[in-house]
C-alpha cells in the first residue's frame, strides 16, 4: 500500500529524513516511532503531500505520490497531532463541510456519515456542538472526517496524545476495528506499550533515519536475539539439558547448580510441553520464568536513549507527550 525509496527531507543544512525506505503491505497496522526531532513527522507529512522532499519517492497503492499530489489525496485519510476543528459546527455540519471539499452528493454525505458517527460511537452527537465534545470525542471525530472519502491509507499523528486512559482504549478499540475491516493504518506515537498491542509491524526512526523496521516479532529477534528462558530447579540437572537438547529452538546457555538458561524460539504451548516432559522425567522443576524483549526495551537499545524527548522535557517511553 505505502512505499517509501531513498526519502530525503533537509531544512538547511539540517537533514531531517535521510535515505528512508519503508514498505507497509495492505490491510497492516504499522506502528511509527521515534524520539522528538527523529523524522517522523516530516516523514508523515510528505507521505500526505503536505510538503515535497529534497529525493526520493512515495508511492500509495502502486500511484507516484509525488508527479499525482491531487489524485493521491483522496487514497489517503489524515488525523494530524494538532488538528483544527470548526468550534461553530455542529457534528453533522462538520462531517457535511468535509464531504463537500470531496464534491459528495448531500445523499452520499449523509449516508456516509451516519455509518462513520456509528463506527466512533457519536451517532447521538450529530446535533451537538463540536467544541462541546470531550478531546476523545474530538479525536474520533476526526477519525470519521478523515474516512469520509473512503481512503485505503489512515495516517495519524500522536492520536492519543493528552487522552485519558478511557479515551486511549476506545481509540485503540477503533483502530483495531478499521483494520478489520481491510484499512491500511500508519500511526505515529511515544505510547510504545499501546503500540505494542496494536501493531504488527513497526518502524523507528532516528535523527532521520529508519533504524528498525519489520514485524515486531522479526525486529525483536534481529536486535534481541532469542528469547531467554530460565528454569529453576533441585534435581535433574543432566536430564533436563539432555531433554532441553533434544528441543528443537533451544539452546542452552549456562547451567548452574540450581538453574538452566536457555534461548529459544518457542511459544507459550511449545514451553509448557518441554516443562511437562522434564518433569515427566524426574526433574524436580520448581519454577521457571522468560525473559524477553519489548518495544520499550527495543526502543532504548536501537535509538542509544533511556527517555523520550518532547518539547523540551524528558518522559519514560512509555508515558504520553
Amino acid at each position: 500500500m505505502l512505499q517509501i525509496d531513498h526519502l530525503y527531507k533537509n531544512y538547511g543544512k539540517f537533514q531531517a529524513v535521510s535515505d528512508l525506505t519503508l514498505h507497509v503491505p495492505k490491510g497492516e497496522l504499522f506502528g511509527f516511532v521515534g524520539p522528538n526531532g527523529a523524522g517522523k513527522t516530516t516523514t508523515i507529512r510528505m507521505v500526505c503531500g503536505l510538503m515535497l522532499p529534497a529525493a526520493g519517492s512515495i508511492a500509495i497503492n502502486g500511484v507516484d505520490a509525488l508527479t499525482h499530489r491531487k489524485a493521491i489525496k483522496r487514497q489517503i485519510g489524515y488525523v494530524p497531532d494538532f488538528f483544527g476543528v470548526y468550534d461553530n459546527l455542529k457534528v453533522k455540519e462538520y462531517m457535511d463541510f468535509y464531504g463537500s471539499m470531496y464534491r459528495m452528493n448531500s445523499g452520499e454525505i449523509a449516508r456516509i456519515s451516519d455509518d462513520l458517527l456509528e463506527l466512533v460511537n457519536l451517532s447521538d452527537k450529530k446535533e451537538v456542538f463540536v467544541d462541546t465534545l470531550s478531546r476523545g470525542m474530538k479525536q474520533r471525530l476526526c477519525v470519521a472526517r478523515a474516512l469520509i472519502h473512503n481512503p485505503g491509507l489512515l495516517i495519524l499523528d500522536e492520536p492519543n496524545s493528552g487522552l485519558d486512559p478511557r479515551a486511549r482504549v476506545e481509540m485503540k478499540e477503533l483502530l483495531l476495528n478499521l483494520k478489520s475491516m481491510g484499512k491500511t493504518i500508519v500511526i505515529s506515537s511515544h505510547i510504545l506499550s499501546e503500540l505494542a498491542e496494536m501493531c504488527s509491524s513497526i518502524g523507528i526512526m532516528d535523527h532521520g533515519r529508519l533504524v528498525a523496521a519489520g514485524h515486531i516479532d522479526d525486529v525483536m529477534e534481529s536486535v534481541f536475539g532469542s528469547n531467554q528462558l530460565i528454569i529453576s530447579l533441585d534435581e535433574g540437572q543432566e536430564t533436563a539439558v539432555r531433554i532441553a537438547n533434544e528441543h528443537a529452538g533451544v539452546k542452552v546457555d549456562s547451567v548452574g547448580e540450581h538453574e538452566i538458561r536457555l534461548s529459544h524460539t518457542m511459544t507459550k504451548q511449545e514451553i509448557a510441553r518441554l516443562i511437562g516432559t522434564m518433569i515427566a522425567n524426574d526433574v524436580v522443576v520448581t519454577g521457571f520464568h522468560r525473559q524477553e524483549g519489548n518495544l520499550e526495551t527495543l526502543f532504548m537499545r536501537v535509538t542509544g536513549g533511556d527517555t523520550v524527548r518532547e518539547g523540551g522535557k524528558e518522559y519514560a517511553a512509555e508515558s504520553d507527550r
